[in-house]
């Protein structure tokens, strides 16, 4: 399937003008802090010297930002564009769900343009395709068996981990506090545009399994669907890193003595960065080309025989 020209303009204004949402707010969260450098320490969970003001948005945004910017780029450039509007859409509906019982008309109104741009993307990549015009027009090609393979490995197992971690701490928390996690009930202190960690969390899985599936059975759509699974593990992963080397390791943290190292948390953050990345770089290049379809050669008809026989 490919998209249609009308189509591909109208995801590309709707994915410029969902990543535009989340810019306008990173922008008056940096005339908030004043510098990118306390606006990024914000993000990694930074709260003893940034009492003065809070950041409306978290790391989830300029993430979402930068895929919504590749998408309207690749819808301008490809008619093979479906699958990155489909996947940047729904990603988006997910995630912005949870902003419709938020406190405060901003958010409100902004998680409500979210859930309108997503939806638009997915009715846009839905309605806007159609067939190949004849053999000879291109289609979208599949990912190489084993890059393929070993991005879907990587993805499952950050599933996983996740999927691990999530249960460890919704067991270490009483009931009402667990449901806090995936509703953000007033136990659960955020951003104001920030996403509740246990719906992030499910979230994430659904999408690190689902993009691993896509992987595994190497089908079409895996490169942009396995290329924004393997973004967002990546920047959260470099985000962890980035706190847990703050928080053991910059002088200014002198009111609190630092604990020791969570080792487990460390290796998370860590494969977190490194299998983003490598997901990202096993995705990234040219897929497999079609075999060549085989051209069928009828057998010869034999000849008649001679001397013919009679009535021939």
């Amino acid at each position: 399937m490919t998209v249609t020209r009308p189509a591909r303009l109208t995801g590309a204004a709707l994915a410029a003008v969902l990543a535009l949402v989340p810019f306008v707010w990173i922008l008056r969260d940096l005339a908030a802090l004043g510098s990118p450098e306390d606006l990024f320490r914000y993000w990694t969970g930074d709260r003893f010297v940034l009492g003065r003001a809070r950041s409306a948005t978290t790391l989830l945004d300029p993430l979402l930002c930068l895929a919504a910017a590749g998408t309207a780029l690749a819808a301008l450039r490809s008619r093979h564009a479906a699958a990155a509007l489909a996947a940047t859409g729904a990603v988006t509906l997910a995630v912005r769900l949870p902003g419709l019982w938020t406190h405060g008309t901003g958010p409100l109104v902004t998680a409500l343009a979210e859930l309108a741009l997503g939806a638009g993307l997915l009715v846009t990549a839905l309605a806007g395709r159609r067939p190949a015009g004849g053999p000879d027009e291109p289609v979208p090609t599949r990912p190489r068996p084993g890059p393929a393979a070993a991005a879907g490995l990587l993805l499952a197992v950050a599933a996983l981990v996740l999927l691990a971690w999530e249960i460890d701490r919704a067991t270490g928390l009483g009931l009402r506090l667990a449901v806090d996690r995936f509703t953000g009930g007033r136990s659960v202190l955020g951003a104001a545009l920030g996403v509740p960690p246990g719906w992030l969390a499910a979230v994430l899985v659904a999408l690190h399994l689902t993009a691993a599936g896509s992987a595994f059975a190497a089908a079409r759509h895996t490169r942009p669907l396995g290329l924004l699974a393997g973004g967002l593990l990546l920047g959260t992963g470099l985000a962890e890193l980035a706190r847990l080397a703050r928080l053991h390791l910059h002088p200014d943290v002198v009111y609190v003595r630092a604990p020791e190292l969570d080792v487990p948390a460390l290796a998370t953050a860590l494969y977190g960065a490194l299998a983003g990345a490598a997901v990202l770089a096993l995705l990234a290049g040219r897929g497999a080309p079609d075999a060549a379809p085989v051209l069928r050669i009828p057998a010869a008809t034999p000849p008649p025989p001679y001397p013919r026989p009679p009535g021939w």
